[in-house]
């Protein structure tokens, strides 16, 4: 039989098993891809070598990217640890995941996650660092990403590992989280005055120095990531394994992590696949989510993608020997959004929920309880539960800075109310004039076709995937038990998350 070479390799995977299964045989273990993914804890878009930043050195990751394929326009589906990877693990937005729509919460074990189907078609799987949540998964027979490797890490694990069987490994860190060694960037070779800082951020020394230190740690992230690399090597098994460098949410910084803009919810992204890429060292601009890993990964590995996974597929991407825009008639853009991040409301346990839909033009939002405080409270005194002030936002000299100076200037006063005042019902950023998202045209008459052309396809969007933000339930997100802790006003200490 012969076969036309333009048919998508996950195809013939697929057909091949199918052949085999039928004359009664097995596939070699070897002919599927391993997979390793690699993710860091709060590392935003575009803090890489790769992509101009002209202070942190990441040559791990831009190694990745070389000899793979960088992407652009990579999303979470939400700003926040636990739902951002719940929704990797299940290839779906976090809203249609119950309880795992929030930080510190559970995961109900009847929703397929990617590692496990993969250990049932046969793969080896195991996980290293920082995987799923935080939160509580005792309810759970197997843990979402396969057996723990702490002990011994991904060397351990490929040791370990029965000759010729494909495996997937999550190779987990808590860099670059918050709290930082604070002078630690500068004492590291990070050079402060030649960072490029964020618009939203003051311009001065402690926020640089604070910056720095982030940047120290995303450095050593890259580090965990190059002795994997390393490893695979000398295993003979770096051409046939697909790495995808990646992390869950943008920087832990004010208007960043636990935030809808692009300094919240764009992330770094690379992959890499030997001979599986159709042209190394190219540059994607089409909208990526992560939700659409789980059934990209499952369909190489020939593994049925779940009916339930509102990701799709990009193994038509990885294939491709194009650059920029390749799947012209694929997604045009992206969905996101948040439920709560941490209790830091004045009078309920609820969080601040959003849904946005950005394309390349524009970001629109929608919040749907603007009379709430996007960041939590910012007078701890009223708190419902005190050491929540300005919950939503980690702790750390930034954000200290921005509240202790906010009535300094006018400047500075801006700032701290495009991070922590209340917002409006919707918000809309013209991100080609505006990429920092700073200026909001919502109630712009020149863009108001704009807004209700996006909040049309949003909440459709929202509906067909069973948002019950739309469809009705979502108070259930209100009253899920928050098992963590949350930043601490400094009156009480050192931060509690």
């Amino acid at each position: 039989m012969k076969l036309h070479r333009s048919v998508p390799s996950f195809l013939l995977l697929a057909l091949f098993s199918a052949i085999l299964l039928l004359s009664g045989c097995q596939a070699e273990p070897s002919a599927r891809p391993n997979i390793l993914f690699a993710i860091a804890d709060d590392w935003g878009w575009p803090h890489a070598g790769i992509y101009g930043d002209p202070v942190v050195s990441t040559p791990s990751f831009d190694r990745v990217a070389r000899e793979g394929i960088l992407f652009n326009h990579a999303y979470v589906s939400s700003p926040s640890c636990t739902p951002s990877r719940n929704a990797i693990l299940t290839g779906q937005y976090h809203w249609r995941l119950g309880a795992g729509a929030d930080l510190w919460s559970t995961l109900d074990p009847s929703i397929p996650v990617y590692p496990l189907l993969l250990e049932d078609a046969g793969y080896a799987v195991g996980y290293s660092g920082k995987s799923w949540g935080p939160g509580d998964i005792s309810n759970w027979e197997r843990h979402p990403a396969g057996r723990n490797y702490d002990d011994g890490g991904f060397a351990r694990f490929l040791s370990e590992r029965v000759d010729n069987t494909p495996f997937c490994f999550w190779l987990g860190s808590s860099d670059p989280h918050r709290p930082y060694d604070e002078g630690s960037g500068a004492r590291n070779g990070m050079k402060p005055d030649q960072i490029r800082l964020y618009e939203c951020f003051p311009d001065n020394e402690i926020v640089r120095s604070d910056v720095a230190d982030y940047y120290f740690e995303v450095q050593r992230f890259d580090t965990l990531v190059a002795g994997a690399i390393r490893l695979l090597e000398e295993a003979g098994e770096l051409e046939n394994t697909i790495i995808v460098v990646t992390g869950d949410n943008g920087m832990p910084f004010p208007r960043c992590k636990s935030n809808n803009y692009d300094t919240g919810v764009r992330m770094p992204l690379a992959i890499r696949w030997g001979s599986g890429i159709g042209t190394p060292g190219r540059v994607v601009e089409d909208f990526i989510s992560l939700t659409d890993l789980a059934p990209t990964f499952l369909a190489l590995a020939g593994v049925e993608v779940p009916g339930v996974m509102t990701g799709k597929s990009i193994a038509s991407l990885l294939e491709s020997d194009l650059n920029g825009f390749i799947d012209p008639l694929g997604r045009g853009y992206v969905l996101h959004g948040k439920e709560r991040h941490v209790p830091a409301q004045e009078e309920d346990m609820g969080g601040y929920p959003i849904r946005a839909i950005r394309n390349h033009d524009f970001l629109y939002i929608r919040n749907f309880e603007p009379d709430r405080w996007p960041a939590g409270t910012p007078d701890y005194l009223k708190a419902a539960i005190p050491y929540c002030w300005l919950g939503d936002c980690d702790n750390g000299p930034t954000k200290s800075y921005m509240a202790d100076h906010r009535e300094d200037t006018d400047h500075l006063r801006r700032l701290w109310e495009l991070s922590f005042g209340k917002r409006p019902a919707e918000e809309l950023y013209y991100n080609r004039e505006d990429p920092g998202q700073m200026t909001n045209l919502a109630d712009d008459p020149a863009y108001a076709g704009v807004k209700a052309e996006l909040s049309a396809l949003l909440m459709e969007q929202l509906e067909l995937t069973g948002d019950p933000r739309v469809t009705g339930g979502a108070e259930a997100f209100e009253t899920v038990p928050f098992l963590g802790n949350g930043p601490r006003h400094p009156t009480y200490g050192p931060d509690g998350q």
